[in-house]
């Protein structure tokens, strides 16, 4: 009598044969490309590099619903670093968004009113390039950064103020009242005109760096190893998502897009482990699951993205390198190696920069755009 084999041993050598794959099939040579092969490979998506001048700042950023002038700046920027904006005058939107450090705070969670970490235990974005993005926030939930001005501090873990609170208090402060009077021509100081100002400043928070100075023709600003980064970026699919002039930030995103055995494998073995419960590759800290608990996560911006560690939503990895390896495996379905590990974070580095410093004066142009 004939003995079958055991349905397990098929499935088992099945899975031996497909995790063997990538070991047995040949390794294919790395894309090479001239550099203005490689800025043409960049560039067709519209994306373009950081503007130097005000004007192309206002036909970039400047808004229809909420024009930017240069007092509404210089009132937004005030109203950035003014801790009267918090129940206890003790914290600002720059408390949490350090512009010298990254934008953010450099912190797993965020922390704010009497030291209360946000609920969710969610990580603080940045706000450098945030007026590049199609919406705020990680689960995309606001449309732009004026709408995003008024979440924080209403928020009761951040800054923990009522719209009729800020109105009261600024009402009361004959500076603001004259500076609202002349920025919005009201005698009123509305909640509406608080986050408009503070929109504005944030929109000339804009930073220039060494992938700019590439893209707008100067072959030396990447090294080699930030080139072949770059290409690598391109042609494995990250740039795919992270696109446009701010390289992240334009679209919502599931994540993970797969998962593997191998994590499941592991927390069976390995009891103690808590990423077994997580549908992330990490620690579920906090919970959340993005949008409409649906995995839907806003693209990350990823200039200045060697300063904002840790990071993912939770800030549960600490390391670049980390967060790469991540991507590759569990976006790209296809694991980078160590050594095109290093190779996209010397692009990503690349991607670091200084804050434009827009020659915003009384002589420069005080009015929207015309599109």
């Amino acid at each position: 009598m004939r003995r079958l084999i055991h349905p397990v041993t098929i499935t088992m050598v099945v899975l031996t044969i497909i995790i063997s794959l990538p070991f047995l099939l040949p390794e294919r040579e790395p894309m090479v490309y001239s550099d203005d092969e490689l800025r043409e490979r960049v560039l067709p998506t519209k994306t373009t590099t950081i503007p130097q001048s005000y004007d192309k700042l206002l036909k970039l950023v400047d808004n229809p619903n909420n024009p930017m002038t240069v007092q509404k700046i210089a009132l937004g920027k005030k109203l950035f670093n003014e801790k009267l904006l918090s129940k206890d005058r003790d914290i600002s939107c720059a408390t949490c968004h350090k512009l010298a450090e990254g934008g953010d705070d450099n912190l797993p969670t965020a922390i704010g009113h009497r030291g209360l970490a946000n609920p969710s235990h969610l990580n603080s974005p940045t706000v450098l390039n945030a007026a590049l993005a199609k919406s705020q926030f990680w689960d995309g939930r606001a449309k732009d950064v004026e709408e995003q001005a008024g979440g924080p501090i209403q928020a009761p873990f951040e800054m923990h103020m009522r719209p009729n609170e800020i109105e009261d208090r600024l009402n009361r402060t004959e500076e603001y009242v004259s500076d609202f009077r002349e920025v919005f021509g009201v005698d009123k100081i509305s909640f509406q005109n608080v986050r408009d100002a503070i929109g504005a400043y944030e929109r000339t928070l804009l930073t220039r760096g060494a992938y700019d100075r590439f893209l707008d023709g100067d072959d030396d600003a990447l090294s080699d190893e930030a080139k072949r980064g770059l290409t690598l970026f391109v042609t494995k699919g990250c740039k795919v998502c992270h696109s446009g002039i701010s390289v992240g930030g334009q679209s919502i995103q599931k994540f993970p897009l797969r998962r593997y055995l191998s994590d499941y494998i592991g927390a069976i073995l390995e009891p103690s482990i808590k990423i077994k419960d997580s549908p992330f590759p990490f620690e579920n800290v906090g919970g959340f699951l993005g949008r409409d608990d649906r995995l839907k996560f806003r693209v990350p911006i990823l200039r200045n993205i060697s300063n904002t560690a840790p990071y993912f939503h939770n800030g549960s990895i600490d390391k670049l390198e980390e967060a790469v390896r991540i991507m590759s495996k569990y976006q790209l379905g296809n694991e980078f190696t160590p050594t095109q590990i290093d190779e996209v974070v010397a692009f990503l580095k690349s991607l670091d920069g200084e804050l434009v410093e827009y020659n915003i004066s009384k002589d420069s142009m005080s009015h929207s755009i015309t599109r």
